[in-house]
């Protein structure tokens, strides 16, 4: 009798521990934070816009879909007359730190990559496929923490794809916007009226610092231009602006409206 007991309590009690364990692992499974590598290729002419444009779509997206990075994003600026420069901007999206670092090293071991994309990689100082790339490192937002994908289903050339940049004058003043984005509420916001955000994230890295960046997605210009409409009327956005501690915590803005090519996976 005693032994039946003992046996009892010894399965009684490894189901608890064995519960214990699937609640704590559902736990652990939130999505972490991931980074974000915005690239800008700045091209002078349309010969340079056609070698990087076939690089891109032959080698460098998928050498790193061979290394399992995807959702890819590759835009165009929208037309702009005052704007004599061209653009390519690429959105790479890593799930940490040692992923962006070891890129180029793996890519570099790639012979398939290698020879997909010989003309850009062997091209000489006197046919320089860029002017210049600049590049952007950020931190995925922790109210926004894996880049999403906007389902979309108008022509791709009648797509905006507004990319943003915040300044702020300090850092402090900086990370009371960053704040405001995820406990204040403004990421909920963009949720709720379906603003259809890629990506939210600190700059860790770039030219304009201290700044943070985001990308909204748009059927069309009209649909662009009622969301953000409903936004600035919107109670929520009318309650957090007139709270004192969110006051001027930006002192400059940037915004740039896109078009994906057609070998983005956006």
């Amino acid at each position: 009798m005693k032994a039946t007991k003992l046996l009892l309590l010894a399965v009684i009690a490894l189901a608890i521990t064995s519960f214990k364990t699937i609640t704590s692992d559902t736990k652990i499974v939130t999505p972490s934070r991931e980074f974000y590598q915005l690239k800008t290729y700045i091209l002078n002419t349309e010969q340079q816009v056609q070698t990087t444009d076939k690089f891109l779509k032959e080698a460098y997206l998928p050498g790193l879909k061979k290394l399992g990075i995807k959702n890819i994003g590759v835009f165009k600026p929208r037309p702009n007359a005052t704007d004599t420069l061209k653009k390519i901007i690429v959105l790479i999206p890593f799930s940490s730190l040692s992923q962006f670092l070891g890129l180029e090293e793996k890519l570099a071991k790639d012979k398939t990559y290698l020879a997909a994309g010989a003309d850009y990689l062997n091209a000489s100082y006197k046919q320089a496929p860029y002017a210049r790339i600049e590049s952007v490192l950020l931190k995925a937002f922790a109210d926004h923490p894996i880049m999403t994908t906007p389902v979309l289903d108008s022509p791709r050339a009648n797509r905006v794809y507004e990319l943003r940049s915040y300044e702020s004058a300090t850092e402090a003043i900086y990370s009371n916007k960053v704040d405001m984005f995820n406990a204040g509420g403004e990421v909920k916001l963009f949720n709720r009226l379906a603003f259809n955000a890629v990506f939210y994230g600190e700059v860790l890295s770039g030219a304009k610092m201290p700044n943070l960046m985001y990308m909204t997605t748009f059927a069309n210009q009209e649909s662009r231009d009622a969301h953000w409409k409903a936004f600035s009327e919107s109670p929520e956005w009318k309650g957090l602006i007139a709270m004192e501690k969110y006051k001027n915590n930006i002192s400059h803005m940037d915004i740039t409206f896109l078009y994906p090519t057609d070998y983005s996976d956006y």
